[in-house]
This record gives structure tokens, C-alpha cells and sequence, in this order.
């Protein structure tokens, strides 16, 4: 199965796991979606804390929150640290809104294919 998949992977699912239509629905990755449930479990984490659990590189951490800060599906917030400098340190969207996102991107392509469904053929009879 591809890293990133897309609707057919998920309709030929009889019972797909919440990663892959998150995944799916907004079109990340596999590892982004992993990440956000990590995220989900530690809010408040660090790149480095999270390259920890998820056994990743840092950097390749630092893209994936990148593309779910893009998707709204993190946020990021600095920390001033007692020494001096700070650190970054970023938190899911909570789980029912990631839901609700996740239903209003899933209707609003349904509601695409119904119209290309409605408009198909119309066009031959003009």
C-alpha cells in the first residue's frame, strides 16, 4: 500500500483504520497522520520529543508538523526557556474538531461527485 492513499484505497476498505482516512481525506502522508495521533497522546511536545517516540529524524518530525499545521490539524507555540532562547512546542487539534474537519472535507467531495455524476451525459444532449 502506498505511503500516501488515496479515496480507491479507502473505498476498497471494508473497515480502514482512522490514520488511513485521515490520511486519505487530507491528503498527507502516512507518517503525518502518525504523527498527529502521537501528538494527539502528547501535547506540548517538542521536535526532538517527538522524533523520540516516533523514531524518526528531527527533520523529517519538523516537515510532518509542518504539512499538519498547514492542514490545521497542529499548532505551534514558542517557549521562553529559563536560560535564555526558547523552544517550540506543539499540540494536535483536539480529536472532535480534526472529526469535524474531517466530515466537512469528506462532504464536500461527495457533494463533487454527485455533481459530476448529475452532469455527465447532460453535456452530449446540448
Amino acid at each position: 500500500m502506498p505511503d500516501s492513499p488515496d479515496m480507491g484505497d479507502l473505498l476498497e476498505t471494508d473497515d480502514p483504520e482512522f490514520q488511513r482516512v485521515l490520511s486519505c481525506v487530507f491528503g498527507i502522508q502516512d507518517h503525518e497522520s502518525r504523527t498527529y495521533l502521537v501528538l494527539l497522546d502528547n501535547p506540548g511536545s517538542t521536535v526532538a520529543e517527538l522524533a523520540d517516540v516516533l523514531d524518526r529524524d528531527r527533520s523529517n518530525v519538523n516537515r510532518s508538523l509542518t504539512t499538519l499545521m498547514e492542514k490545521g490539524l497542529a499548532e505551534r507555540r514558542r517557549r521562553l526557556l529559563d536560560p535564555g532562547g526558547y523552544v517550540y512546542q506543539y499540540t494536535a487539534t483536539p480529536l472532535p474538531e480534526a472529526k469535524g474537519m474531517l466530515h466537512e472535507a469528506l462532504d464536500a467531495w461527495v457533494e463533487t461527485v454527485h455533481g459530476r455524476i448529475d452532469e455527465f451525459g447532460s453535456r452530449s444532449a446540448e
